[in-house]
């Protein structure tokens, strides 16, 4: 079994974290594979760090001929016998390329594969609308990271068969050795003894919420006046964000560290983990969060509830509703023995259905499907 992975991001977000805990485990487990990512991208660093095989290319849009075609020629020599697709880009780059790699001997081709990690329709609002062929042309299996997006490729019009789920998963192992700095991290934000510290963590976009966030502040530290809101993550949202927490007179309060490589640590440290994303696939902050044992308090979007039953494993409200957002913040802060609990029936949950090991083997087992072949661990 030979696997080449394709990413085309240049910046480390939760899905470049889910191929580096991927291509780590398929390692382990005797496959062989290369990973082709973005010249000086995060991910090219970090697997490269991991002793990984790496191959870095200028990558230009999901239109580079240039790039297809010596894809294609990186695939016959390697005999790859999948191709798997982590992002947008990449999924039109793979495909074609698998074909250009096939075109010598009719129907030779590595097996195509490509992950799915958003939970909006494929299909543009525009006159000419050529989604539906991109999904289905060259293309072997879509993988998701949640039901929920399953269910809008479904209603998309793709064919049943050719779209399976494949939830992500997190090192648990990890975020459990992490280390215990709750009062460093108490001094550096100057969270008051017995006030609570809260945090979100990602990229800042419209979609993942963090206005949301912000609009709920006021109404949490009027009950808890030196209690700190952490929102972790850059973006293009960032500047739009600190505007609003001025105007909202939060500012000191509701603090942006940006981005920080302390994250589980970080975690450990915190009385509550928010997630306000009015738009997302499945949300890998969540898991490594209730891995930990930390009380959520998320919304009911995307593949959220996948991971989070309302009472069970933590709060969920809905989407853009910063005064529901707000009062489930409230309760867990005032019920700390009930944030416990709940925290502490997220991280089991997370630790029997959510494991990057789980993720693995999963995949592991849609190439193996895909090729026809038998995979012998090494």
């Amino acid at each position: 079994m030979r696997v080449l992975h394709v990413n085309t991001e240049r910046t480390w977000r939760g899905g470049e974290q889910q191929v580096l805990y991927l291509t780590r485990g398929l390692a382990a487990r005797g496959v062989e594979q290369e990973l082709l990512c973005q010249q000086g991208s995060v991910l090219a660093a970090r697997a490269r760090d991991a002793g990984l095989p790496v191959w870095e290319r200028r990558l230009h849009g999901e239109v580079d001929v240039p790039s297809m075609r010596a894809m294609a020629a990186r695939l016959r020599a390697g005999r790859f016998d999948v191709i798997h697709m982590h992002t947008s880009h990449a999924h039109t780059l793979g495909v074609v390329a698998a074909r250009f790699a096939g075109r010598r001997r009719r129907g030779d081709r590595p097996a195509t594969l490509v992950s799915r990690r958003v939970d909006f329709s494929i299909h543009k609002r525009r006159l000419l609308d050529f989604s539906h062929l991109k999904y289905t042309w060259g293309l072997d299996r879509i993988v998701c990271v949640s039901d929920m997006i399953r269910q809008v490729l479904l209603r998309d019009g793709l064919p049943p068969e050719l779209v399976g789920v494949v939830h992500s998963g997190v090192d648990v192992a990890r975020l459990a050795g992490a280390p215990d700095r709750r009062a460093d991290y108490r001094r550096e934000f100057g969270v008051p003894t017995g006030a609570p510290l809260v945090a979100t963590v990602g990229h800042c976009a419209d979609h993942k919420g963090q206005r949301f966030l912000v609009a709920a502040a006021p109404a949490v530290l009027a009950r808890f006046p030196e209690a700190r809101i952490l929102i972790v993550g850059e973006g293009e949202l960032l500047p739009d964000l600190r505007e609003q927490a001025r105007a909202l007179g939060v500012e000191g309060r509701v603090l942006f560290p940006g981005f920080r490589t302390d994250v589980p640590a970080l975690l450990r440290a915190l009385d509550l983990f928010v997630f306000p994303s009015h738009l997302e696939g499945l949300g890998t902050s969540v898991l490594d969060a209730l891995a930990v044992g930390l009380a959520v308090v998320a919304t009911t979007a995307g593949g959220i509830p996948e991971m989070i039953t309302d009472g069970v494993h933590g709060r969920l409200v809905p989407p853009r509703d910063p005064v529901a957002l707000a009062a489930a913040m409230i309760e867990l802060l005032e019920q700390p023995e009930r944030a416990r609990a709940l925290g502490e029936a997220g991280r089991q949950r997370v630790h029997a259905e959510f494991t990057a090991d789980r993720m693995v083997e999963k995949t592991l087992a849609e190439y193996e499907r895909l090729a026809g072949a038998a995979v012998v661990a090494g």
